[in-house]
């Protein structure tokens, strides 16, 4: 008997099948905070609310406008969230990563993740993109439980969670449109209260360059189905555990720095996007 969790992620791809119209999307699209805006730009847009598609969640996150959206990208077919699902929001993990499996059945190469992240390595500025080379995982491992062995294997291998080969793309495209990117390690946690200074320090001294509450289930769910990962990270609060006596994380804050950089994290993806594309 087949498992029913992999029966809802089939239930899903079938309806969105059911939807769009056009060949298997080139790479999946993972849109954080106040990045749903790379969205609005997909040429041949089609647009499905995820409390149309069977399983689906809605997303209730600051600046997620919880849309799939299939079309093109660079002149390639791509299909992106528009916001994702968390697991402070109440979520278990199996439905935090339906999402990403459910983009590996219809057929995705390549996985782009993107998040607004606190940088608590004392290099980083508002505004400033970082691309993740690792991870720290505080959140709940998404494989927990029964393996589903159609999608992959029992023990999946994470020496390379983040791909090599695209960072290197993304380096020498950021190289050639002038824009600057760091290479750092992401921790997630759980959320949703922003950390205190006492944990920026413990995270700085882990090895952690920024912070955020999201993402790392997304990647390992992709990595189990062995999807080569992309992951940017938007600096949206310097985390240096000095700060003002008066100083807060505001969500809304974040958003708006978020939304800063998005032109320049647009261009970056749309120009891999096409290389790849041309490749096929």
């Amino acid at each position: 008997m087949e498992d029913i969790r992999l029966q809802k992620i089939k239930t899903a791809v079938e309806y969105i099948k059911s939807r769009i119209v056009g060949i298997k999307p080139l790479a999946g699209i993972v849109l954080g905070s106040g990045l749903g805006k790379l969205g609005d730009i997909i040429e041949e847009a089609q647009v499905i609310p995820y409390k149309e598609i069977p399983g689906f969640s809605v997303s209730t996150a600051i600046g997620h406008k919880g849309n799939l959206i299939y079309g093109k990208l660079g002149g390639q077919p791509v299909i992106a969230m528009q916001g994702r699902f968390h697991y402070y929001e109440g979520y278990p993990m199996e439905q935090v990563v339906l999402p990403i499996r459910v983009m590996a059945l219809l057929g995705i190469r390549y996985l782009f993740v993107s998040n607004a992240a606190g940088g608590v390595n004392f290099k980083y500025k508002v505004g400033d993109l970082m691309l993740i080379t690792d991870h720290i995982n505080l959140l709940p491992n998404p494989l927990i439980g029964q393996n589903i062995e159609e999608l992959g294997p029992r023990f999946p291998d994470m020496t390379r969670p983040y791909d090599k080969g695209l960072i290197a793309r993304m380096d020498g495209i950021a190289a050639k449109l002038g824009i600057g990117l760091h290479h750092g390690v992401y921790l997630g946690s759980t959320g949703p209260t922003y950390e205190t200074p006492a944990e920026y320090r413990f995270y700085r001294s882990a090895g952690a360059d920024a912070v955020g509450m999201s993402t790392i289930p997304e990647v390992i769910a992709a990595r189990h189905m062995n999807i080569p990962v992309l992951g940017i990270s938007v600096i949206t609060n310097e985390a240096h555990d000095d700060y003002a006596d008066d100083y807060v994380n505001d969500g809304d804050d974040v958003v708006i720095a978020a939304d800063a950089a998005a032109d320049r994290m647009t261009a970056l993806v749309i120009e891999l996007i096409s290389q790849l594309g041309r490749e096929e």
